[in-house]
This record gives structure tokens, C-alpha cells and sequence, in this order.
């Protein structure tokens, strides 16, 4: 586990040296910002299209092989890119294909590296090593992104996709030599036998989320939050630059103050041990209502000091979130239910801009903030209360892949 870590925080850093990079050169060649979102919604389009199938591959295939193989090929994309901006032969056509390539790859990379992150710890620990995860991918963040701007004024543009191409042969190169946990695969006692020829479509998995109640409760709190309280890239450069009259510097300082909480936050996401769907629902219900104070903050300190709790609730929410829907599923619809999640994932992340962004327009950055806070708590305090008056809701599975049949459902929202 810790050499995938550190594997894992050196395929961070050049990712996010690349992204910020590539959002560079993009501006270069073109000299337009609508060409730059265009490149970034072509790379994260094909997780729309394709997350379907490429869970279903994560399942089907042997992890370690996948994850190999893809880490690989991302390698090989970052190289040809690296090349092409060395021979002065990149165009945006060639970056917009580079860019979707990329993104069709990470449909299979991303599940595949989250699950077999979670084959080297026990599974009492799986909960951990996904906040290990989030503070490795936060703290690769940080680095990635500040290694940017030093590569490309002293090596050039060409060099920080070398890079990137680098640190994802480093990950491929460490994957043969990882071993799981003694029981890290093993079925809690009361879980069925999966059946060695289990059918590996993507309506099953589909089926699966769509029936199980707690994962579809988990989806909408993370939608209504995305879309109404996690963008604040966007809500508080717009409060900070306006009502509260500060500058580009101002925001700065915001944005660290974010990027700390959020590494605060993994840290004690780390130490869940059972992580609940009730858990992700109150925690994010308590980063609304900081937000919606911090849409009221009359002084940018004041804005600061709420910004912390903000960005650390918001992290061991997600950590919560994550651990639930990487455990819940039983492991050989794993894959494909991470792929669903990629799916919606997308949508609220192309979606959710837009929307919140039409919402400032009518009520301004701290109406903005304020409703969205208050949405975002009604919703889930409305749906604790639905839940608390309508019980457990039986439900029958199938016995297909080894379930049984009449069993009592898995539980409501929570």
C-alpha cells in the first residue's frame, strides 16, 4: 500500500502538471478560452459514454493486467503529445483527439486503480485506504500544479507532458510487484459464492444501482451538492472578487485555504471505519449550512475562517461517499457500478457550471450561495424525515450471480 501511494501521488502530480499545461497551450494556439473548455469537455466526455463499458471491462479482466496496460497506454498518449509539441506539429485537432483518447482510457483506468487500491488493505480497512487515496490525489494536486509553471519556464511545454508520460510508466512499473492483503478479497461470511461463468453485462450493474436504494440516495446527495455547493471555483471567485472587492491575490489565498481543508478533511476521512449513507448525508447537510454563512460573510476574514470547515467537511463527505460505493456492491459488480457513478458523475460535472451559473445571475454570488446551502440541507433533511417515517423497504433479488432470493432488502436510503 504505500508504494502504491507513492506511486499513486507521482501519477497525481504529472496529471495535474498536464491539465494545467495543456489549458496553457491550448490559449497559445488559439487564443481562446471557449477552445480551452472545449478541450476539457472533450477529455471528460467519453466518462458520459463509455464508463458503462469500462466497468464492465474492470470486472471482467484480471486488475492488475488492467490497471498495467491502461497506466501504459496514458503513458504513451503523454509521449506522442510530448513529441508533437517538441516538433512544433501540434494543432487543436491533434489535441482534441490526444484529449479524447485520454479520456476514453481513464473510463477503465480510474475504476480499475480505485479497486485494486482496495485489494492491498483488509477489508476493515478499505475505508481508510480510500481517504489515504483522496489525501495522495489532494496533495499530488497541489504539486502537479505548482510543478507546472516551474517546468514550463525552465524545460519547456514538451517536457511536463514527458513528465506525465513518465509518472504513469512509474505506476505501471510498481503493479507487478504488489501482493493483496491476507483476506482483502475475501466475502463477509454471510455474502454468496459468486458462480465462476457470472454473466458480465452492463445491465446488471446498471440494474443493480438503479435497485439498490442507498446507492440511489447517494447519488442524489452528491448531485444536489455538486451542482449547488462543492463549485466554489466558481461562487466564491465571483463573491470574493465582487461584494467583498477583493482581487486575484484574494482568491489565492481562498483557494490554498480550500486545498488545505481538503487535505485536513481526507485525513479524518481516513480514520471511518464504517462509513454510512446517513453519514455522507449529514455531513453535507453541515458544509451547506456553512456555506450558507459564508455566502452572508461581511469581510473577507470572516470568509476565510468558514472556508476551512467548509473544505473539511466537504473531503471526509466525499471520502464517506466513496467508501460506501466501493464496498457495497459485491465485488464482481464493482466495476460497473463505479462505472455508473462515472456516468452521473459526468453529468452533474458538465451540468452543474451552467446551471449554478444561471443561478448567480438571477440572486448574485451570495444569493447563490445562500440558496444553494439552504436547497441542499431541505433536500436531505426532507429525505432523513421521509425515511425515518417509512421504514425498511423489503426487496427481492434475484438469484442471478449467486444472490438469494427473498432476502430482506439491504436497508433504506441509509
Amino acid at each position: 500500500m504505500r508504494w502504491w501511494s507513492a506511486a499513486n501521488f507521482v501519477s497525481n502530480a504529472g496529471t495535474w502538471m498536464q491539465l494545467t499545461v495543456q489549458n496553457l497551450l491550448v490559449l497559445h494556439i488559439t487564443g481562446s478560452a471557449a477552445a480551452t473548455g472545449l478541450s476539457m469537455s472533450v477529455q471528460a466526455a467519453p466518462a458520459l459514454f463509455v464508463s458503462l463499458l469500462g466497468g464492465a471491462a474492470v470486472d471482467r479482466w484480471p486488475r492488475k493486467l488492467t490497471v498495467a496496460v491502461s497506466q501504459a497506454l496514458l503513458g504513451a498518449v503523454a509521449f506522442t503529445t510530448a513529441l508533437l509539441v517538441a516538433l512544433d506539429r501540434i494543432d487543436l485537432p491533434a489535441l482534441m483527439v490526444l484529449a479524447a483518447v485520454t479520456g476514453v482510457i481513464a473510463t477503465v483506468d480510474g475504476p480499475a486503480c480505485a479497486l485494486l487500491g482496495n485489494d492491498l488493505v483488509p477489508v476493515a480497512d478499505v475505508p481508510s485506504a480510500i481517504g489515504v487515496g483522496a489525501l495522495v490525489h489532494s496533495a499530488g494536486r497541489l504539486a502537479g500544479t505548482a510543478l507546472a509553471g516551474v517546468t514550463v519556464g525552465f524545460l519547456g511545454t514538451s517536457a511536463a507532458y514527458a513528465a506525465n508520460g513518465l509518472s504513469f510508466l512509474f505506476v505501471a512499473s510498481v503493479v507487478p510487484f504488489l501482493r493483496p492483503a491476507p483476506g482483502a478479497a475475501a466475502e463477509p461470511a454471510a455474502a454468496p459464492a459468486v458462480p465462476a461463468r457470472a454473466e458480465m453485462s452492463v445491465r446488471e450493474g446498471l440494474s443493480f444501482f438503479v435497485r439498490r436504494p442507498r446507492l440511489v440516495a447517494l447519488a442524489g446527495i452528491t448531485g444536489i451538492s455538486s451542482v449547488f455547493g462543492r463549485n466554489y471555483g466558481l461562487t466564491l471567485a465571483v463573491l470574493v472578487t465582487g461584494p467583498l472587492a477583493g482581487g486575484a491575490g484574494a482568491f489565492g489565498t481562498v483557494s490554498t485555504v480550500l486545498a488545505v481543508g481538503g487535505i485536513l478533511g481526507a485525513v479524518l476521512g481516513a480514520r471511518l471505519r464504517k462509513p454510512s449513507v446517513r453519514t455522507v448525508g449529514l455531513l453535507a447537510a453541515a458544509g451547506a449550512l456553512l456555506q450558507v454563512v459564508a455566502g452572508l460573510s461581511p469581510s473577507l476574514a470572516v470568509l476565510l475562517v468558514l472556508v476551512l470547515p467548509m473544505a473539511i467537511v466537504e473531503s471526509v463527505s466525499d471520502t464517506a461517499g466513496t467508501a460506501v460505493l466501493q464496498t457495497d456492491p459485491p465485488p464482481h459488480l464493482r466495476g460497473r457500478v463505479l462505472g455508473v457513478w462515472s456516468s452521473i458523475g459526468t453529468v452533474w460535472g458538465l451540468g452543474g457550471p451552467p446551471l449554478l451559473g444561471l443561478l448567480m445571475e438571477w440572486a448574485g454570488a451570495r444569493g447563490a450561495l445562500v440558496a444553494g446551502g439552504l436547497l441542499i440541507a431541505g433536500s436531505i433533511g426532507a429525505g432523513l424525515l421521509v425515511r425515518r417515517r417509512g421504514g425498511p423497504v423489503p426487496l427481492t433479488l434475484s438469484a442471478k450471480d449467486g444472490d438469494v432470493t427473498g432476502r430482506e432488502a439491504l436497508g433504506t436510503a441509509a
